[in-house]
């Protein structure tokens, strides 16, 4: 039994793998009529029941909707969404922590040139105009304020590359960090930091000076670099 379970999940993988090729091969846009389920088992020589596990896996990341008594419906997958819905399961892993410290840390790096490039001089403005409200916030030591502000002020700065996927992606790995580290602005030494890390790299960006910025972004990114999650379990 064990034997072909792993065996029809083999050609499970498979048959999704050829499907996937072919709707992009194809060419087929969302909402694109594929074929049915009974359909894509005779015509690639399967079983219903491989059919079905194939067409399981596709509908777990987006990219075939099954509708009854139509079929096959191909879809826009959302990676943003995939994302979102997988980081929840890591906060268990030090070692998958530590990695997605260093994708946010490429994702933010690798905007700061676009945002200095592509963004306009009212969100540089906003930049600036939050980094001062962050001041206040660490001050008056009101520490949901300083991550609704510190998520703002990252989400504003990835929305200045022009790329809905990179601000997106900010967005969800800036709400992880923020729930894996809830002690990040504990101590009155890390609430001046912060406060002249961001007000430093708003000025440079509003300045145009990608350097100077690379460089704030650099420190910034190197404490959270450095973390550990308070609640490992």
């Amino acid at each position: 039994m064990a034997a072909e379970t792993s065996i029809q999940l083999t050609q499970s993988d498979e048959l999704a793998e050829r499907i996937r090729a072919r709707i992009q091969d194809e060419r087929l846009t969302d909402g694109a009529f594929f074929m049915t389920e009974a359909d894509l088992a005779e015509e690639y020589d399967v079983s219903r029941t491989v059919a079905r596990e194939a067409v399981s896996r596709l509908v777990a990341i987006g990219l075939l909707e099954a509708r009854k008594r139509l079929g096959l419906i191909v879809r826009r997958p959302d990676p943003l969404r995939l994302l979102q819905l997988g980081l929840p399961s890591l906060f268990d892993s030090d070692q998958d922590i530590a990695e997605l410290s260093m994708l946010r840390y490429v994702v933010e790096m690798g905007a700061v040139d676009l945002a200095i490039r592509n963004g306009s001089d009212e969100q540089c403005q906003q930049l600036c105009e939050l980094a001062q409200e962050m001041e206040t916030a660490i001050r008056s030591q009101r520490p949901e304020k300083i991550s609704e502000l510190d998520i703002a002020f990252h989400s504003l700065l990835l929305q200045m590359t022009s790329s809905t996927l990179i601000a997106g992606m900010q967005r969800v790995l800036v709400n992880f960090f923020d729930t894996a580290y809830q002690d990040y602005q504990s101590d009155a030494a890390t609430g001046e930091r912060m406060i002249w890390e961001h007000q430093e790299l708003a000025a440079a960006i509003r300045d145009r000076d990608s350097n100077r910025a690379r460089t704030m972004m650099q420190m910034q990114s190197r404490f959270w670099l450095d973390q550990k999650p308070t609640d490992s379990k």
